[in-house]
């Protein structure tokens, strides 16, 4: 979820098709623009039918899943009526749009989270009701949706998107997280936007992500600015501006990255033979993984080495296109013998030195690391200009948790090497080895 493998298979037929053809800037006619324009175009066809999107949707060009819901938080319409709905359990470019809402004089409302993150339905409903909008037009409302947590592992109901634009709503929906390992269609869970990361999905190319979008929608934003590439005709000097004729391309600033969107069309291929497959998978290597961690005591008082701290799924797939009821990701943190929790940072130092790659902290989401950590009341105590470090000193230890991500790439010897890591760390005459190469390569004179 962080950032899937690429395949071979991609990275060679792409190298191939670069190294007979000649791409060029799309904002011109030559036949390498017209090249570039066309693979644009069929990137774009690939990304609306993979996501069996209506023929009322069009897919803008971003960065990354992040540009794709700035583009949405600077040009939406709020004013002093209008409210941000959004769960506590979102990713920090969730967050961010709420900058915003409360410039233009919006609310700012959240949905609490679950001790496992996520939230409940009938929560949800409750805020989406209190504060659905007056009017559309004069007070129009945007309601967030986390389709799947990037650290809790939950996944939130989709329907819920409906119940909100039947209130009066726009519905935002990121998927950054879910469509790597779930099949997602637009035509059954209709939103007004929606963000994604390519990189997340099949791991090349990074630096292009996609809003798929409702062309309605799209025509009731407004852009801050404008750009290369987003206009046909300026006045200068003046204030005459005049965007370009196709949608998309007011949102897409300056030059797309042209050179890698061929291996968009490849790479949603590539994903569509194995998806109907994952879940199946997945729900195998997670269940297996879970148990197996939760077995796993220090071999000196017979306490547990680790607590899930994330959402477990409540039950397995057995059947090939089936869907999981939670992600394939485990938060947790590791414990010492007495109980208490032992250095992300040490924990991720040692798991590199078995050539183990783990992501620790609090995953760019502080509402639900939060939630799972049990730490909401020391949330709100932050103050104007707090660091990390105050933050870690008023808890009494460093903030975050231990993220094992599964994939598209991940196989049994994946799981079976985490697992016999976690054993590592549960004798105390390893655990003291690795202790002592850590503190020696940090400089942190401490004992465990």
């Amino acid at each position: 979820m962080g950032g899937a493998l690429y395949p071979e298979s991609l990275i060679r037929v792409h190298t191939e098709f670069l190294s007979r053809s000649v791409m060029g800037n799309t904002h011109s006619v030559s036949n390498s623009s017209s090249l570039s324009l066309k693979c644009a175009d069929e990137a774009r066809a690939a990304v609306l039918s993979f996501f069996k999107a209506p023929p009322e949707y069009t897919v803008i060009f971003t960065a990354n899943a992040t540009g794709a819901l700035k583009l949405v938080g600077e040009s939406y319409p709020f004013t002093g009526g209008s409210s941000y709905v959004l769960g506590n359990d979102s990713h920090n470019s969730v967050h961010g749009i709420r900058e915003y809402a409360n410039y233009r004089g919006a609310r700012v409302c959240y949905i609490e989270s679950t001790p496992q993150g996520g939230f409940d339905a009938p929560t949800a409903k409750n805020v989406l009701l209190r504060n659905r909008p007056r009017s559309r037009e004069l007070a129009p409302s945007l309601f967030a949706l986390t389709a799947q947590s990037n650290i809790s592992n939950s996944k939130n109901p989709l329907s819920m998107a409906e119940y909100a634009s039947s209130l009066g709503y726009h519905t935002l929906l990121d998927a950054a997280a879910l469509v790597p390992t779930s099949a997602f269609s637009l035509a059954d869970n209709p939103v007004d936007a929606m963000a994604v990361s390519f990189y997340k999905m099949f791991g090349f190319p990074t630096g292009v992500g996609a809003l798929v979008v409702k062309k309605s929608f799209l025509a009731q934003l407004k852009r801050p600015w404008f750009a290369g590439g987003t206009v046909d005709v300026v006045q200068v000097p003046g204030n005459i501006v005049t965007l370009s004729h196709e949608p998309h391309e007011q949102f897409e600033d300056g030059t797309i990255n042209y050179l890698t969107l061929p291996a968009i069309t490849d790479g949603l291929q590539f994903l569509s033979a194995y998806l109907p497959f994952l879940p199946l998978r997945l729900s195998s290597l997670l269940h297996y993984l879970v148990s197996s961690l939760s077995q796993i005591k220090h071999d000196t008082t017979g306490t547990p080495v680790v607590r899930i701290l994330s959402r477990k799924p409540t039950r397995r797939v057995k059947n090939i296109g089936d869907q999981a009821d939670t992600g394939s990701t485990i938060s947790l943190v590791f414990l010492s013998p007495t109980g208490d929790m032992i250095p992300n940072s040490f924990i991720e130092y040692s798991a590199s030195r078995q050539f183990i790659s783990l992501r620790t902290g609090c995953m760019c989401n502080p509402g639900a690391a939060a939630a799972i950590l049990g730490i909401q009341e020391d949330m709100q105590r932050l103050f104007p200009g707090v660091t990390l470090k105050d933050f870690e000193t008023a808890v009494g230890r460093e903030l975050g948790v231990v993220r094992i991500s599964l994939g598209l790439a991940s196989n049994f010897q994946d799981v079976w090497k985490v697992i016999r890591f976690a054993a590592l760390i549960g004798k105390e005459k390893s655990r003291q080895v690795l202790w002592d190469r850590w503190t020696e390569a940090s400089g942190i004179g401490q004992a465990i």
